[in-house]
């Protein structure tokens, strides 16, 4: 049996109970997500995708 479900459900998920259990403070969190997102237009975007991806595949056991 396979279960489909969004990515953006599983972030969501992790980053409420996190929130919850370990309690950070509020601009940490605030300095993370526009961290990742300014990160997300430099030069350093590919590179990080590029990781992403084979981490991901890695984990899938998936080659190309």
């Amino acid at each position: 049996m396979n279960v489909q479900l969004p990515l953006i459900v599983l972030v969501a998920l992790v980053g409420y109970f996190g929130i919850k259990l370990m309690r950070p403070p509020t601009w940490l969190i605030v300095v993370l997500l526009l961290g990742g997102f300014l990160l997300a237009d430099t030069i350093l975007a590919p590179a990080i995708d590029s990781g992403t991806r084979t981490g991901v595949d890695m984990v899938n056991d998936t080659t190309k």
